[in-house]
């Protein structure tokens, strides 16, 4: 329903405007729960299209958390992944009038709008009405620099290039990056370049902006971080790891492992000895083709491994192909599940929000990107954190299909915990995870964030 016609209050009123994407709202919300249980002072209206709000609307959340809904921007938001462009220029040109009037019948007045940097207008409405905005960028800051330093790409002649000429050239002019290959940078580059200028020009928007805020772990990407601090005129703060569940007393790990028995695929994970079981999830939006995934499950089920495997519709055809050495669902509480003790691996589509979750989990990962980010989230896992491998390769630009064979020598091989290379990875996967679980202890970088955010804004109302 639409909460907007509450009782004037005496609190900083939050208003969050994430873009209309689960990899998007997910953050979003995990970012104002954690708000709310640090201060109860603060009141954040979530805004969401009426097709959101059906689908996250009866999750639980805090009392001073309300959802505020605007018009779809399509007649049918699930069409987005059909039409990735479309749906980003809908979100550009038909979001914003319906949120400023929205913006007129909230009460109390807002006092700070946190809006999505892929909702670009949000600054300008801000600035308008002499609003504050916090721009949030929901995925590796590593991927932010690479658009935001979009210019030395053209400057060094590597843009625009046919990548299966060039594809393989590494570049090491990204300050606080690491050398890359061209391949490996976000897919907009080489195979949708329209839709690589609107991140450019989202991005160009963000000194519109008062403040800065970043899902990163900022010890896991100090060096790009500091790296960008001095372009960026305005406060930062590295909110990572922004997980689900989680509280910020005790001990950090106490409440993961507490789960729901009517689920029966904990009952199952129970069963299974440690470390043994596959998680495979592809992500909530966009997936692999029909061919691929027939290709993944024959492989699995010729590798003989364990496996959890969240497949959403098509679970009952995935199931009848990969055998009974494990079980299929369309949906589970994945973090919990990367915490349990009997999953020793992750074959994830590398979405930065499930890469922050097996890190935080200390899980290695079976890396298969698809599109945009996940490309170079796949390299940063791979090479640079070397805490999984590759499937899904990009030599020379092309795309193959990775047959079974492979996926099944892939998979063994991975999850063969007595392996030289694999009690290698499951010590780098340690320390990262150390590290996640640090910047959330007190005086970690999360903490230290999420402190000095309260404070600034709050500062807003006197």
């Amino acid at each position: 329903m639409d909460s907007t016609n509450l009782e004037p209050i005496n609190r900083c009123h939050v208003v969050a405007l994430p873009y209309p994407g689960r990899g998007h709202i997910n953050p979003t919300m995990n970012l104002c729960k954690l708000l709310v249980s640090r201060s109860d002072d603060l009141l954040i209206s979530f805004v969401v299209t009426e097709e959101w709000l059906g689908l996250i609307g009866s999750e639980a959340k805090p009392s001073n958390i309300r959802f505020c809904t605007i018009p779809n921007v399509l007649p049918s938001e699930l069409v987005r992944g059909a039409d990735i462009v479309g749906f980003i220029e809908a979100v550009l040109t038909k979001m914003e009038e319906p949120f400023e009037q929205l913006l007129d019948r909230l009460e109390p007045p807002p006092t700070i709008i946190v809006a999505d940097v892929f909702v670009l207008w949000a600054a300008k409405v801000g600035n308008r009405r002499n609003i504050p905005v916090a721009a949030l960028w929901p995925m590796p800051m590593s991927v932010f620099s690479i658009f935001y330093h979009f210019d030395l790409f053209v400057q060094n002649q590597d843009y625009p290039f046919d990548v299966s000429e060039k594809g393989e050239k590494r570049v090491g002019y990204i300050p606080g990056i690491s050398s890359i290959r061209l391949v490996d940078l976000p897919t907009t580059f080489y195979k949708n370049q329209q839709l690589l200028h609107k991140a450019v020009k989202m991005i160009s928007h963000m000194p519109k902006a008062q403040f800065f805020l970043f899902t990163s772990i900022f010890e896991l990407e100090a060096q790009v971080i500091n790296a960008l601090r001095p372009k960026l005129s305005m406060p930062m703060y590295s909110f990572g790891p922004l997980i689900p569940q989680f509280t910020r007393g005790g001990n950090a790990s106490d409440h993961m492992t507490s789960h729901n028995d009517t689920n029966y695929y904990y009952k199952w994970l129970d069963s299974q000895p440690q470390g043994s079981v596959l998680y495979i999830s592809l992500g909530s939006f966009l997936s692999v083709s029909s061919a691929q995934m027939d290709e993944i499950a024959a492989g699995l089920g010729a590798s003989g491994v364990r496996f959890l495997w969240v497949a959403r519709g098509e679970a009952s055809r995935i199931k009848d192909a990969c055998g009974d050495a494990g079980i299929v669902v369309p949906w589970c509480d994945q973090l919990n599940v990367l915490c349990h003790s009997s999953i020793g691996g992750f074959l994830t589509h590398c979405g930065w929000n499930s890469t922050i979750e097996s890190v935080f989990a200390g899980v290695p990962m079976l890396t298969f990107p698809i599109l945009v980010d996940q490309v170079p989230i796949s390299k940063t896992i791979c090479e640079d954190w070397r805490i999984g491998w590759r499937v899904m390769k990009r030599e020379g630009g092309t795309e193959n299909l990775v047959g079974r064979e492979e996926i099944a020598n892939h998979v063994r091989r991975f999850m063969d915990l007595e392996s030289r290379e694999r009690t290698e990875m499951d010590r780098k996967v340690k320390e990262l995870q150390g590290m996640s679980r640090q910047a959330i202890a007190k005086g970690g970088s999360s903490e230290v964030s999420l402190s000095a955010f309260i404070k600034d804004i709050s500062q807003l109302t006197s």
